[in-house]
């Protein structure tokens, strides 16, 4: 696992060069943002005890098996950890694979029941510790982000990827094209894509890619690339 600070309240902890999650520093501990695949639990709990705090709270911007692949195994590890997530993107976790009508035209990502039963219903503008929930649906429809209140700070789950450059998954990055084939709902990722940016983050973490500062620029440009390929 790389392990690197990337602002003085966020580390990417990046697994298989390619899958992350973040941890948020806030006053009570760590927030995990996503679990990311199945083996990461006891290096990612190394990662925070190194980091000088202990994860009390896992948020996951959705549930496709890449984001919540260590849940069960973290949640024995650390049994008194919250767990939150879309109530709608729970449904997957229970195990129902089933879309409701316009949320998809058919099936994709892929997904892992897990034992684990969320404590937190993520719904759109709560405040979880120092992070505000913003819904983005699309790659999945409960798809949630979160932007840290103290600094603008957007992790965006798979809305976007940011390999060669910002990407809508709306349209396949050929740097990495998995998350564009995970998307449900692609007319309305892009939309997230630009709800996104329209809060015009000081930087901008996602769950395949390096962190970009500043990122409004190659968010303008991404979005216009992805009407574009929709236009098509």
């Amino acid at each position: 696992m790389h392990v690197a600070a990337v602002t003085p309240n966020l580390i990417q902890l990046r697994r298989f060069g390619a899958v992350n999650c973040w941890l948020v520093r806030d006053d009570d501990g760590f927030t995990l943002v996503d679990t990311g695949l199945g083996g990461g639990a006891k290096g990612t709990v190394a990662a925070a005890a190194a980091a000088g705090a202990p994860i009390v709270r896992v948020l996951l911007t959705h549930a496709h098996s890449d984001h919540v692949g260590s849940l069960d195994a973290l949640a024995r590890l650390l049994p008194d950890v919250e767990v939150g997530i879309s109530a709608r993107d729970a449904r997957f976790l229970a195990g129902d694979r089933s879309f409701d009508p316009g949320e998809c035209d058919k099936e994709r990502g892929a997904w892992t029941t897990t034992k684990t039963v969320p404590t937190l219903a993520l719904e759109h503008g709560v405040r979880v510790g120092s992070l505000e929930v913003i819904a983005t649906p699309g790659h999945t429809p409960g798809h949630r982000s979160f932007r840290d209140t103290r600094d603008g700070t957007v992790i965006g789950g798979d809305v976007l990827t940011t390999f060669g450059g910002v990407h809508v998954t709306s349209h396949p990055n050929r740097r990495f094209p998995l998350a564009y084939y995970g998307t449900a709902n692609r007319p309305l990722d892009l939309s997230s894509a630009a709800a996104i940016a329209a809060l015009d983050p000081t930087g901008l973490a996602v769950g395949h890619g390096p962190f970009v500062p500043q990122p409004a620029p190659q968010l303008a440009e991404a979005i216009a690339r992805a009407h574009a390929a929709l236009r098509d």
